[in-house]
């Protein structure tokens, strides 16, 4: 008797988990995602998208909240946070997580890439197969890559139309050898500033320039402190959508393949809207009265051996040669 009264109740038990018994449902999911674009920058629209999406297909068991402009700390701080678990996922670019993988520092090699369309192949090919397991050993998991862009130099002395223009200038540059390096070989003095504080700093002329993207200087207003960008086209670097290796660690089968493919389509849209939008940006900065110039870039690549020869014993030169074959193969499509 007491043997199949122990069946009754399993055969009990097992139909109220098929109908849905409130006890059986899948504990809901919360993360924290941080980042330091603007909420108006395409960085901030493409992770709303990302946590909307995620959280439709998973039918609400896993619900993002997204922290923008560095609200949760430096960018440096946020990657450490995102290594340690603390933040479950972040958009750490190359020269963040090269603090932690040197191998991503031959991404922001200068003046490497002919356009957009050729750092896409160089990223999305097999380099991201030999950049993710070296990410994931580390504690990131990388989920695609998304758009920053090419960095411009503004300051507030002179025009830039030739190397020897830049000498002299107090340039801010974020904590990231390659920046600091072709800034230096173009005669720059570069100052290390926390990016939340570098408008105030242009405002206040601590330093007379800055580097960055077209939508940083246009969504974080730096033409109101500068008086001149200069389309140098110095350095590509992009956001890289990363997962704590311990959140991931949470997620089933299935909701890491919702992950991996909502943040391609995430990453496709903030390139399209990047890329689109520079142009417009441009435009509206030169009639709020930055005087922007167009340098013969062939120039500032010519003045970069100092620059090649600091990142290549800080990446390591195996890195680059290797990194080097797939940028000449994706050159060649």
């Amino acid at each position: 008797m007491k043997s199949r009264r122990f069946v009754l109740i399993g055969l009990m038990v097992l139909a109220l988990l098929l109908l849905g018994w409130p006890g059986a449902e899948a504990q809901v999911i919360s993360m924290r995602f941080a980042h330091y674009g603007e909420e108006t920058h395409p960085s901030h629209l493409a992770a709303k998208q990302f946590a909307a999406k995620v959280e439709e297909r998973t039918k609400g068991q896993v619900k993002i909240t997204i922290y923008p402009a560095n609200i949760l700390g430096s960018p440096p701080e946020q990657c450490e946070q995102v290594r340690l678990g603390a933040i479950d996922m972040g958009l750490p670019t190359q020269g963040a997580l090269d603090k932690y993988v040197k191998a991503f520092s031959v991404v922001m090699l200068p003046f490497v890439y002919d356009d957009y369309d050729h750092v896409y192949r160089t990223l999305d090919g097999p380099s991201m197969d030999w950049f993710a397991p070296l990410a994931e050993k580390a504690g990131f998991i990388v989920l695609s890559n998304w758009e920053w862009g090419f960095r411009n130099l503004t300051n507030n002395k002179r025009p830039i139309l030739k190397p020897d223009d830049v000498k002299g200038l107090k340039i801010r540059t974020p904590p990231e050898i390659q920046l600091q390096a072709a800034m230096e070989a173009l005669g720059g003095i570069v100052t290390k500033i926390a990016f939340p504080e570098v408008y105030m700093a242009l405002a206040q002329n601590v330093v007379d320039a800055q580097e960055n993207p077209i939508a940083v200087i246009y969504h974080n207003k730096f033409y109101e402190v500068q008086k001149h960008l200069a389309l140098t086209r110095h350095v590509y670097n992009c956001m890289v959508h990363v997962v704590s290796a311990k959140a991931w660690a949470k997620l089933t089968p299935e909701q890491k393949k919702i992950f991996r493919e909502e943040s391609k389509a995430a990453g496709a849209y903030m390139r399209k809207s990047i890329v689109a939008e520079e142009a417009d940006q441009i435009a509206k900065m030169e009639k709020a009265g930055m005087k922007v110039t167009r340098p013969d870039l062939s120039l500032f690549r010519a003045a970069m051996g100092p620059a090649y020869e600091r990142i290549g014993k800080y990446a390591g030169e195996e890195n680059v040669k290797k990194f080097m074959t797939y940028v000449e193969a994706a050159r060649k499509k």
